[in-house]
């Protein structure tokens, strides 16, 4: 079983935990975590661009000038791309750039990413992670002492308002909850703190 030294707050060994290897403890598959990664970012585009054709384009209507006699190049229509304010040859339209994978490969995706968190010493695990109000020095304060990364990601249960405001001013530094875990936040941070409670649930959720 993949064991990890436990840390409270002040940096302090809080005991060992044990965790799962099915989860913790694999052999990282790169190419899942490139095609979930791929996945989430493509999904994420807006796919709003737009720009008019030429039967789009307002305008048009009688010729421009006159067939022959002028020296410029033949032209029946105003909203002709090749004119200035005409259309756009292949205009892009909006478009839906979502697409789907297999749950399995999901799966094996955000297993390898926290496996490669933990096989690199960059999974951090708290005993408890709260604060009676929110202040970002005292973020910093909790974040210097367990040694986190610049860019760290900090893993809680269920949402706790003083934890994330206490984190929001503070550059690479995000915060999610486990059921809004996704691959490209762990790959895109340096360190993963994770709470206890945290740990177990992720365990319980794809166990």
């Amino acid at each position: 079983m993949a064991k990890l030294t436990m840390l409270n707050a002040k940096g302090e060994n809080a005991g060992e935990l044990t965790l799962c290897d099915e989860i913790f403890a694999i052999e990282p598959n790169e190419f899942a975590v490139h095609a979930v990664v791929k996945n989430y970012l493509a999904n994420q585009r807006q796919g709003t661009q737009s720009a008019k054709t030429r039967g789009e384009v307002r305008g048009g209507g009688r010729k421009p000038f006159r067939q022959k006699g002028t020296g410029r190049h033949r032209q029946g229509h105003s909203t002709d791309p090749s004119q200035i304010g005409g259309g756009i040859v292949f205009a892009p339209k909006p478009r839906d750039y979502r697409y789907t994978l297999p749950k399995k490969l999901r799966r094996l995706a955000m297993k390898s990413a926290l496996s490669d968190k933990f096989l690199n010493q960059n999974l951090i695990v708290l005993d408890e992670l709260c604060f009676e109000a929110p202040k970002t020095k005292d973020m910093v304060a909790v974040l210097t002492a367990v040694k986190a990364g610049k860019k760290a990601l900090i893993v809680l249960p269920e949402k706790c308002e003083n934890v994330v405001k206490s984190a929001a001013n503070l550059p690479g530094v995000a915060t999610t909850i486990v059921t809004a875990l996704n691959v490209y936040d762990i790959v895109n941070h340096d360190s993963l703190v994770c709470t206890k409670a945290a740990v177990e649930k992720i365990e319980e959720v794809y166990r």
